[in-house]
């Protein structure tokens, strides 16, 4: 662990740091700018304002490892309103309808839930980051224009109900929920399609997100923790902790290392893809991500030895 600011001793790796509710996840990079006292910080998977939990930043070297780590599945916990739509599908944007709420039944709810999970076609909230015609998708909402997001394939793993309940003299339901997910899967927009679905309408007022991959919330830190004491995991114990490991020979980490295949790693692939594997040279040090391709592995990416924030 690392104490204080700007110790100017950083070196690569992780932080798992528990977003605060108003914070953008920019915001948290440039804090962590200041605080690891380097520029080359990055995020993997934004989180709205709205949201807390876990947002996983890299520091040096370890930025290069954001890109696999963006597409593991995420977990969340989250409170979605029934009987309300918002222009956002969040409790920050404009109500722009309601219907009483009252009649829609605990069961009819479950059903709902049911359906919106597993392997179904998601249309992404039309205040999401997407880009239409080099635009971000939420930039043209609030500029008053219109979106039309094609549906994509989303994988809902678990859409678990904790608690439902009656607000505002019954005319609304809360339902509390937890979600695990596939990257790319909007919990704003199952709150939205729940609610079109029991047609009441529906969107999400509390959302924390409690696991990004391998890392949990148990692990995170806020940023007044990391203030006194940048918890760093650093960059050989992220990709353990992210990938399958080969520990390779000291011709092996040679080859590697100059761009020069190896022999494949074995390592069954996901969905028809490569499964990113983890390098260690025979010292223990990461020398990169390698793929199988046929009866070979090639380097995804390599890390130079020796300067710490190459």
């Amino acid at each position: 662990m690392l104490k204080g600011v700007n110790s100017g001793q950083v070196r690569s790796g992780l932080i798992i740091v528990d977003k605060p509710q108003g914070w953008t996840s920019h915001d948290v990079v440039g804090r962590l700018r200041k605080l690891a006292g380097t520029r080359k910080v990055g995020h993997a998977g934004t989180l709205d304002p709205m949201a807390t939990g876990v947002l996983v930043v890299g520091i040096n070297k370890a930025t290069r490892l954001l890109t696999y780590i963006v597409g593991t599945s995420k977990t969340y916990d989250a409170t979605i309103r029934l009987g309300q739509s918002t222009i956002t599908d969040d409790a920050e944007g404009d109500v722009t309808s309601e219907t009483i709420a009252a009649a829609v039944t605990d069961e009819e709810i479950r059903t709902a839930v049911a359906a919106l999970t597993g392997d179904i076609l998601q249309v992404p909230s039309s205040v999401s980051a997407i880009k239409v015609a080099g635009e971000r998708s939420y930039a043209r909402v609030r500029a008053g224009g219109e979106v039309n997001l094609p549906a994509r394939p989303v994988t809902v793993s678990r859409f678990e109900i904790h608690d439902i309940r009656r607000e505002h003299g019954g005319k609304l339901r809360d339902v509390d929920v937890t979600v695990e997910c596939s990257s790319g899967t909007y919990i704003r927009a199952l709150a939205r399609d729940l609610g079109a679905a029991l047609g009441v309408g529906g969107h999400l007022t509390a959302l924390r997100r409690t696991s990004v991959g391998p890392y949990a919330v148990e692990q995170a830190s806020t940023l007044e923790q990391l203030a006194e004491d940048l918890a760093l995991l650093e960059l050989n114990d992220a990709a353990r902790a992210l990938f399958p490991v080969r520990e390779l020979s000291e011709e092996e980490a040679e080859n590697i290392s100059h761009g020069r295949r190896i022999s494949a790693s074995g390592v069954p692939s996901a969905d028809g893809e490569p499964v990113p594997v983890a390098a260690f040279a025979p010292d223990g040090e990461l020398i990169g991500l390698l793929a199988d391709k046929a009866d070979t592995a090639r380097a995804l990416l390599v890390f130079a030895p020796g300067n710490e924030r190459a």
